[in-house]
């Protein structure tokens, strides 16, 4: 097989379309999942039942869920009852909401490995709880789970072609799209080579930031 580059050549403002809607989605649905996962791990400590066991029900359907049905639903179920979105804004709700359930286990770990002294110390100096909770204990839970919630930022990475099912077109679904069109295969190798090009360099990244957060 030969390479064309003249199908490269027209395939990329469509690949910066898509470049550009996959970083949007992957920015805005990691806003999401670390700022709801943290919403869900500390109301799943919660001592009220009717916070705790709710939230517990809710994270662990939507873990159990495959993120494509999730999507599915945002996009076709959900605007029957209330307001429609957008192919983008269904994928960023999506994929934040999905992996919120993740990043909220993780953030769990981090705090179960607090040691138990810190919170004696905190009823000891008499914090408050919202105290306690910004001072002590999220400060270094957080500080523990960076390269894991890090992860998770290039899993999401790696599932936002699934947008393209719901009409948001990605790097991928550009790709696919252009292909189909022309019947080419140079358009999906570019996004293979891109995928690889953001991906590699972020884990690698993220090794060098747990070695320096472990010592």
């Amino acid at each position: 097989m030969n390479w064309n580059w003249s199908h490269v050549d027209d395939f990329m403002p469509l690949f910066w379309d898509g470049v550009q809607l996959t970083l949007k989605a992957l920015f805005f649905g990691t806003l999401i999942a670390f700022s709801l996962g943290l919403v869900w791990a500390i109301a799943q400590r919660s001592e009220r039942k009717w916070i705790r066991w709710p939230v517990t029900a809710v994270t662990e359907f939507i873990r159990s869920t495959p993120l494509l049905v999730q999507l599915f639903f945002l996009f076709y179920v959900v605007p029957q009852w209330g307001p429609s979105m957008s192919p983008l804004t269904t994928g960023i709700v999506g994929l934040g909401l999905h992996y919120s359930t993740y990043t909220s286990e993780v953030y769990r770990a981090g705090i179960e490995g607090v040691p138990a002294g810190q919170w004696e110390a905190a009823t000891a100096l008499s914090l408050s709880r919202r105290r306690t909770w910004t001072a002590v204990i999220l400060p270094q839970a957080v500080r523990r789970v960076i390269p894991a919630l890090g992860n998770y930022v290039i899993i999401m990475l790696k599932e936002s072609p699934q947008m393209a099912a719901i009409g948001a077109l990605d790097m991928l679904g550009q790709a696919q799209g252009y292909s189909q069109a022309t019947f080419t295969y140079e358009a999906i190798s570019v996004v293979g080579v891109a995928f690889i090009v953001i991906a590699y360099p972020a884990s690698v990244l993220l090794r060098v930031l747990e070695r320096r957060l472990v010592r």
